[in-house]
């Protein structure tokens, strides 16, 4: 199985409205950490859509790898 590509090995702290989002889940996508649909090259890969019911800072992962998609959980400490 293919692996994602690692877009950077610390997280993504952003501070997010409440609504629908779409997580990159392929490393490949030019708007890091959302998707921009270049998944669609490697189909392998979907993006992962998450919804924050209100406004807050959250840390989403960058090495696509965390165990808790999309939010880090400090896989890339590891990498």
């Amino acid at each position: 199985m293919p692996e994602p590509l690692c877009s950077q090995k610390s997280p993504y702290q952003i501070k997010l409205i409440n609504g629908k989002y779409f997580w990159c889940a392929c490393g490949e996508s030019k708007a890091q950490p959302f998707c921009d649909g270049s998944h669609k090259v490697k189909r392998e890969f979907t993006p992962l859509p998450f919804e924050l019911p209100e406004a807050k800072t959250v840390w989403l992962c960058a090495c696509k790898r965390t165990s808790n998609p999309p939010f880090c959980d400090g896989t890339h400490k590891k990498l």
